[in-house]
C-alpha cells in the first residue's frame, strides 16, 4: 500500500485562507469530497516549511492516530517552533520522549480530579467577585470575562500568589505573554532572523517590532517566576495546596526534583494551555446556552435544586458542538496505515476534532445542542468519540482543573446574572492562532436574576 491520502490540487495559500475564513466549511466539504482521511493544506516560505499533514475524521482513526503515543509519533515536535518561545523548552506540550515521560508523572499527581476537587470553594469566589463587577445592560464580550477569572485560577491556584501586589504585576504581563501573536511571529522568521531578534538587545527594545512586547513580558514574567520559585524553596509552605508547592515537593523515579527552568516551562505551559481555552470553552458553552432556551431552563432548574449531572453534561456537550483546539497532530517516525492510504514518515497527522464530534454516526442529529447524549445509556457512546482534551498518552493533563473550572463558573454566572444575546443568530468559529473562537466573542448583555 502506498497511495497518499487524497487532497485538493488548489494552492496551499488559497486552501489556509479558506480553513481560516470558515474552518467548519472547509473541513465539512473536504470530509465530503474526500472522505474520513484526506490531506491538508500548509503554508509553507522559503524558511518556514512544516511537515505536510493528514486529517482523519472518525473516531476510530484517531484511535489509530492516538496509538502512535506508543511509539512512532512525536506530538511535541509538532508545536515546538511555534510554542518554544513562549513555555520554554521543557515544557509537556514541546517534549517527546522519556523527557516527555518523566515530566508527566511529575505533573498528573496535581491535577488529578481528587486532588484539584480542594479548588472548588476557591474558582467560585474567583468567579464570584469578577461577576460582581460586569456591566449591567450593556453589551460586552463574555469571552474577555471568562479570561479574567481563568487567569486570576492561574495565578491563585496553579503559581500560588496571592500577594495583591505581585498580582496587579502579573496580570497585564501575563495577558500579553499569553497571547499567540508573540511566538507565532517568531515562528515565521528565518531561524537567522529569530535568533538575531532574541539575541539583539537593541532589536528587542524597538517598540514597531511585532515581537517587542511579547519577549518584554516574557522576561517580566520570568523574573517574577523564578524569584517566587526560590522563595518557596526557600521558605516551604508545609500545608500549602497550590500546584507550584505541589511540584517542589515532587521527585522523579530517581528522587530529582524539577529544576527551576522545568518550574518555570511547566507553570507558563498551564497558562498557555490553560488559560486561553478554558475561557473559549465557557464562551462557546454560553454561547450555544443562550441560543438554546430549553437546555438553559433545564440547566437553571437543577442547578436550583443542588444537582449537577446535567450540568456536566451540558459542559461536555458544549465543548463537543464547539471544540476549542481544531486538531492533535503527531509527526510520523514510521509510515501509518490509516483508511486504505499510506501516511510517509516526516508527515504530520492529527485527528480533525469537529469533524470527529459532528460524526452523525457518532453523534445523531450532531448540529443539535444536546446534552442528554451524556447522560444515560447513550452516555459511553458518545464519551468514546468526545475528544476536546486530545486523546492517547498525551490527552491533556489540565482537563480535570478544565473541567472543574466550567462547572463552577457556569453555575456561579447562572446563580447570579441572566444573559441574553446580542444578536440571537449563531456566532461562527474563527481560527484564532490555533483555536476556534466564537466570531464576536460571545457578546451578552447580562442583568441581576431576580432575587440577588
Amino acid at each position: 500500500m502506498s497511495v497518499l491520502p487524497p487532497g485538493s490540487a488548489i494552492p496551499s495559500p488559497f486552501q489556509v485562507f479558506r480553513l481560516v475564513r470558515d474552518p467548519m466549511r472547509f473541513f465539512e466539504g473536504r470530509r465530503r469530497r474526500y472522505g474520513p482521511v484526506f490531506r491538508a493544506p500548509v503554508f509553507r516560505i522559503a524558511w518556514f516549511r512544516p511537515p505536510r499533514e493528514v486529517f482523519v475524521a472518525t473516531a476510530e482513526l484517531a484511535e489509530r492516530v492516538y496509538a502512535t503515543d506508543a511509539g512512532g509519533g512525536r506530538a511535541g515536535e509538532t508545536r515546538r517552533d511555534f510554542m518554544a518561545p513562549a513555555v520554554g523548552e521543557h515544557s509537556l506540550l514541546s517534549l517527546d520522549h522519556e523527557p516527555w515521560q518523566r515530566h508527566r508523572k511529575l505533573l498528573t499527581p496535581p491535577l488529578r480530579a481528587r486532588t484539584i476537587a480542594g479548588y472548588r470553594d476557591d474558582i467560585g469566589r474567583i468567579a464570584a467577585q469578577n461577576i460582581s463587577q460586569w456591566p449591567v445592560g450593556r453589551p460586552f464580550p463574555l469571552r474577555d470575562r471568562m479570561q479574567e477569572i481563568t487567569l486570576e485560577v492561574i495565578m491563585r491556584l496553579v503559581f500560588g500568589i496571592t500577594d495583591s501586589e505581585r498580582l496587579d504585576r502579573l496580570r497585564p504581563l501575563l495577558h500579553t505573554l499569553a497571547d499567540p501573536g508573540g511566538p507565532y511571529t517568531l515562528m515565521l522568521m528565518s531561524a537567522a532572523a529569530r535568533d538575531r531578534v532574541l539575541g539583539s538587545r537593541l532589536l528587542r527594545r524597538m517598540p514597531f517590532l511585532p515581537t517587542t512586547r511579547f519577549l518584554a513580558a516574557r522576561d517580566a514574567v520570568d523574573e517574577l517566576l523564578y524569584e517566587e520559585i526560590a522563595r518557596r524553596r526557600a521558605e516551604p509552605q508545609e500545608n500549602a495546596t497550590d500546584v507550584l508547592s505541589r511540584l517542589l515537593a515532587a521527585r522523579d523515579d530517581e528522587g530529582r526534583p524539577m529544576t527551576a527552568q522545568e518550574l518555570r516551562d511547566e507553570l507558563i505551559t498551564m497558562l498557555e494551555a490553560g488559560h486561553e481555552t478554558t475561557a473559549t470553552g465557557l464562551a462557546w458553552t454560553f454561547e450555544r446556552l443562550l441560543r438554546n432556551p430549553q437546555v438553559l431552563g433545564r440547566l437553571r432548574t437543577e442547578l436550583d435544586r443542588g444537582q449537577e449531572g446535567y450540568l456536566d453534561a451540558v459542559v461536555k456537550e458544549g465543548l463537543r458542538t464547539r471544540p476549542v483546539v481544531y486538531a492533535a497532530p503527531r509527526l510520523l517516525d514510521a509510515p501509518l496505515e490509516l483508511g486504505g492510504y499510506r501516511v510517509p514518515a516526516g508527515w504530520a497527522v492529527g485527528p480533525a476534532i469537529p469533524l470527529i464530534h459532528h460524526d452523525p454516526t457518532a453523534f445523531p442529529e450532531p448540529c443539535a445542542f444536546r446534552p442528554e447524549r451524556f447522560l444515560g445509556d447513550g452516555a459511553g457512546a458518545a464519551n468514546r468519540s468526545w475528544m476536546p482534551f486530545g486523546g492517547g498518552r498525551r490527552y491533556c493533563v489540565g482537563a480535570q482543573l478544565a473541567l472543574l473550572e466550567m462547572r463552577v463558573i457556569i453555575r456561579e454566572v447562572l446563580e447570579r446574572m441572566d444573559l441574553t444575546a446580542e444578536d440571537p443568530e449563531p456566532e461562527r468559529p474563527l481560527i484564532r492562532h490555533v483555536t476556534l473562537v466564537p466570531s464576536r466573542l460571545t457578546t451578552v448583555t447580562a442583568r441581576p436574576r431576580a432575587g440577588m
